[in-house]
């Protein structure tokens, strides 16, 4: 698949979508069934966000063609010491607040969003996930991928030596793009065209716009630890026959997502990091240098199901964060029509996105002993008003 030409991909690229109407007020949600949501629209005649990408001729159609089988969700475990959380059906819980939305569930002035279900009860209960004392590091280097993607820049590592005492070293990075490779998006990152970002917070407030609010600086004061499950997308396909193919924006449903889930015996709990791996650091870290200088150029690639659906299974499950080895998370870039992820988990829900995590060595050992699950911790940099960090995250087993 690494040989695959990337140009194939890069027809015109489309009319930016016109500027966002005034927010209006949205109705409030009507009492669904959970999962009957996959054509519920966030916002009224609401363009998704263009992203700096070009898209491909046409959507591309599954390699090998997947199991038919209807696959119920298991929705996370909550002792019944906790408060309960509002399903997606009845959301927003604030009156004004968009259709689909959790502002005010945590809090009218909450800038951590569904971290908060990393409560110190279920912190104490994920320890019961260490049983060997393995630990894995989920960082790329910083100087991966390379030339980075998105149109960002290259760091400048500096090594500095002082003159009076040359056995002292000293050093700083310039032009230190902090998403450049693994990274979590705060939830500054991306806000809702006509909705606006997480919890209804103003733009003169937001980092970046006049404030220095939802920074990653929130998640940095807070920490994150908790249990942690890997979905090892990748090898749910290749154990069924199936392909991802790494230079198109597939769409893995979610359907897949469930099935390796069920496939590996592995049960959701509230508040879980959730990690989804599809392959794609180790396709990348065997790919040509120029095919890596081509997706610099014009970022295309596959992901997750960016639809309300994921949004809402993710929020019915109580997931507290999702990241992935996949460098949007879902796919990108995005055809007429499809929604954005991102708008649901960062806008809406508050949830952390993290993308282009090294999650190969803990899937070789996952598939080795049978254990999907971990403790979890990550200490994003303190970056008053950050865009994103580096998760310097590990998994313990």
């Amino acid at each position: 698949m690494a040989k695959r030409k990337m140009k194939k991909m890069a027809p015109k690229a489309r009319k930016a979508a016109p500027k966002a109407a005034k927010k209006p007020v949205a109705k409030k949600a009507s009492k669904k069934p959970a999962l009957k949501a996959a054509k519920r629209p966030i916002a009224a005649k609401a363009a998704p966000r263009r992203i700096a990408v070009k898209p491909p001729a046409k959507s591309p159609a599954p390699v090998t063609e997947r199991p038919k089988r209807a696959i119920r969700p298991a929705l996370a475990t909550r002792p019944s010491h906790e408060p309960r959380i509002p399903s997606y059906s009845e959301l927003p819980v604030r009156e004004g607040a968009p259709d689909g939305s959790s502002w005010g569930v945590f809090g009218d002035d909450d800038e951590v969003g569904t971290i908060n279900l990393m409560t110190p009860g279920r912190v104490v209960e994920s320890a019961a996930s260490i049983r060997s004392g393995k630990v894995f590091a989920l960082n790329l280097p910083i100087n991966i991928p390379d030339p980075p993607l998105f149109t960002r820049g290259r760091h400048v590592h500096v090594i500095k030596i002082f003159p009076a005492a040359d056995y002292v070293l000293d050093d700083y990075l310039d032009n230190f793009y902090p998403q450049a490779s693994s990274q979590w998006d705060a939830l500054c990152h991306v806000k809702h065209p006509v909705f606006g970002a997480y919890n209804g917070i103003p733009d003169d407030e937001i980092t970046g716009r006049g404030g220095t609010r939802l920074g990653i600086d929130n998640l940095a004061r807070r920490g994150i630890a908790g249990r942690g499950v890997l979905a090892d997308v990748a090898l749910y396909y290749e154990n069924n026959g199936m392909e991802i193919d790494f230079t198109t924006p597939q769409s893995i449903p979610l359907e897949d997502v469930q099935a390796t889930l069920e496939s590996q015996g592995t049960t959701l709990r509230t508040g879980d990091v959730l990690l989804i791996r599809i392959g794609w650091t180790r396709f990348y870290l065997s790919a040509s240098d120029e095919l890596k200088e081509e997706l610099a150029r014009e970022t295309v690639v596959p992901g997750i199901e960016g639809s309300a659906r994921t949004a809402e299974w993710l929020w019915n499950n109580h997931i507290a964060a999702v990241a992935s080895d996949s460098p949007a998370l879902e796919n990108l870039p995005k055809g007429e029509g499809e929604d954005f992820l991102h708008f649901h988990m960062l806008a809406f829900f508050g949830m952390p996105i993290g993308e282009m995590w090294n999650l190969e060595a803990l899937a070789e050992d996952c598939a080795a002993d049978g254990q999907y699950d971990f403790f979890f911790t990550s200490a994003p940099l303190n970056i008053p008003g950050g865009v994103g960090s580096p998760p310097n995250a590990l998994a313990i087993k």
